[in-house]
């Protein structure tokens, strides 16, 4: 199985627990918004169950040891799971040279801005007042907490993927303010509204 397709394999082995989840809390978030007096409409469901389906494939890219990708993805070929039986939890290491792996692939480098442009996209679609500072902040917090328990399972924290990952953040922000102005109907239908006015 090609890289992008391991990868994407393993993305969905997050994806669709994440799903199920999100369906499973449905019922929750509903009662919540019904006690706030809010609606919130079916395009901006299926927009939030992506949003979770795409956390759930990032939580396995990013929150797993480096040899549980190449596992998950053997698995359709029939190929046994951590057959070297290597340890998830173990020693990582620490980078703080900056652009040292910007040597590296445009593989990876790219990998890190797209993987990350989803959150930035849908946060600012779906929630009001997630402007730039606050794409910024959250960017930051979240790639920071994912390098640093990098550091558990035996990868690197990395400084140049912090970077990286909180320009992706970033990117997926101005690519939501981009929807924004170019489809204001279709992206006004991802905001809660009055229950009022829903009906």
């Amino acid at each position: 199985m090609g890289r992008t397709l391991g990868f994407l394999f393993a993305m969905l082995c997050g994806a669709v627990p994440a799903l199920a989840l999100f369906f499973c809390l449905l019922p929750l978030r509903r009662r919540r918004l019904e006690k706030m007096g809010l609606h919130s409409p079916v395009r901006r469901e299926a927009v939030m169950a992506l949003f979770w389906m795409y956390c759930g494939g990032a939580a396995v890219l990013g929150l797993t040891p480096r040899w549980v990708v190449p596992a998950l993805a053997g698995l359709p070929l029939g190929q046994p799971w951590n057959e070297g039986g290597l340890p998830f939890f173990s020693p990582g290491s620490v980078s703080l040279a900056p652009f040292r792996t910007f040597s590296y692939s445009i593989y990876i480098l790219a990998a890190n801005v797209i993987l990350f442009m989803p959150f930035g996209l849908s946060a600012a679609l779906l929630w009001r007042g997630f402007g730039w500072r606050r794409a910024l902040l959250t960017g930051g917090c979240i790639t920071l907490s994912i390098e640093t328990w990098q550091l558990l399972i035996g990868r690197a924290f990395d400084i140049d993927d912090l970077m990286l990952n909180i320009l992706g953040v970033f990117g997926g922000f101005l690519a939501a303010m981009a929807v924004r102005r170019l489809f204001p109907r279709s992206a006004g239908g991802l905001a809660v509204s009055p229950v009022s006015s829903s009906e």
